[in-house]
């Protein structure tokens, strides 16, 4: 018994011994920091890095619907918290807040792509995250002038280098697909006419009389007739085209007749099994042309194994790894502005799936920006 408690004595004693040592270290370590000069002091990066508020890969913020004339960037990330016109599961008001935390893994420093070979936050473009525009969920005829204002006033800012384009150019973070409808109007007073590339399981250009005009003219303007309204406003050429359209019709005829009246031809989901990723990019291309091009992506454009948080899943979609792939191979396009619309955390898994996946088509579609210089009329 006397031996035994011996043994534990010392054990302990070991043990204090120990944490000593493991105190003195750490004290030891405190004081080197402490006494370390500034100039070889351990750093914190950019010092423009917002830490601890999340922006679009922790790219720096700018108050840029304030009145200050003094604030100049090239691009604009700008979140559009609405869902109020959307005809499947709601939510998506809190996408932009799903994508920026996406996006919490990317870093100016350590974002150069193993692709492309480029790092857009290292191209000498300044880009920025303008937070939301502030939307009311009361009226969605105010809350879409809302954003066409908030998109109107960045458009009459000077850019930072007028040699990649008159006016900043504007990534919009959705909110339902409607949100497109202001981004485009206000495009249009500073661009003219763009062809639109539509990357989505859905045409949305369904007759409002079919499809939410049969309720209120309220009702009419909505997350699946905003590109049937933006052809009848003159916002879009002729020269439009979907990319990824699988969801059913209600009328295969009358609705695939409309569509092509309001500008449109289309890739469905399965022709990228028959004319392969390089087939999708050529045929894009080839439709858009030298044409000034509004990209819009909604998520649902993946299949819901990729993109389950979304309101109107649709089986049968593209996956990541292939819509970022088509992507990248629209490069040379002018594109004057873009989005990504209609992620819904509320559907997502703990690995925030969604919301990582349409950070890395923001980062695509800044690609695009970077690269291809547009000039103003």
């Amino acid at each position: 018994m006397q031996d035994t408690v011996h043994s534990l004595v010392w054990l302990a004693i070991g043990f204090a011994l120990v944490n000593v040592a493991h105190s003195l270290e750490a004290h030891n370590n405190f004081r080197y920091l402490a006494q370390t000069p500034l100039s070889t002091a351990p750093t914190f990066g950019n010092e423009d890095t917002p830490w601890g508020l999340t922006t679009y890969a922790n790219i720096p913020y700018l108050p840029c619907l304030s009145k200050r004339d003094s604030l100049k960037y090239d691009i604009a990330v700008l979140g559009a918290p609405f869902d109020t016109a959307t005809t499947g599961r709601p939510g998506a008001r809190f996408g932009p807040g799903a994508i920026r935390s996406g996006s919490s893994r990317i870093y100016a420093d350590a974002a150069w792509s193993l692709y492309t070979g480029e790092n857009v936050f290292k191209s000498n473009v300044k880009i920025v995250d303008c937070g939301d525009v502030p939307m009311t969920r009361l009226d969605n005829t105010v809350a879409l002038k809302q954003l066409e204002t908030g998109h109107d006033i960045i458009n009459a800012r000077s850019p930072v280098s007028r040699d990649l384009s008159p006016v900043p150019r504007i990534i919009n973070l959705g909110g339902d697909h409607t949100t497109t409808l202001s981004a485009l109007r206000a495009a249009y007073k500073k661009w003219g006419k763009l062809s639109v590339i539509h990357f989505d399981a859905h045409i949305d250009t369904w007759n409002p009389k079919v499809l939410g005009g049969d309720v209120s003219d309220y009702g009419a303007v909505n997350h699946g007739t905003f590109l049937h309204i933006a052809h009848e406003e003159g916002l879009i050429t002729n020269s439009s085209i979907h990319a990824g359209i699988r969801a059913p019709l209600a009328h295969p005829v009358k609705d695939m007749k409309n569509d092509r009246r309001c500008g449109f031809d289309f890739v469905t989901s399965r022709d990228l099994d028959r004319f392969g990723i390089s087939g999708i990019i050529e045929r894009l291309k080839s439709r858009v042309g030298d044409a000034k091009t509004y990209i819009s992506v909604d998520i649902d454009v993946l299949d819901p194994a990729y993109a389950p948080a979304t309101g109107t899943a649709e089986p049968g979609g593209w996956t990541s790894r292939e819509l970022l792939t088509i992507l990248d191979g629209l490069v040379g396009l002018k594109v004057v502005g873009a989005d990504v619309v209609e992620v819904a955390p509320a559907y997502d898994g703990a690995g925030e799936t969604t919301g990582v996946a349409a950070a890395e088509v923001v980062h695509s579609l800044l690609y695009l920006m970077v690269k291809t210089p547009v000039a103003g009329e």
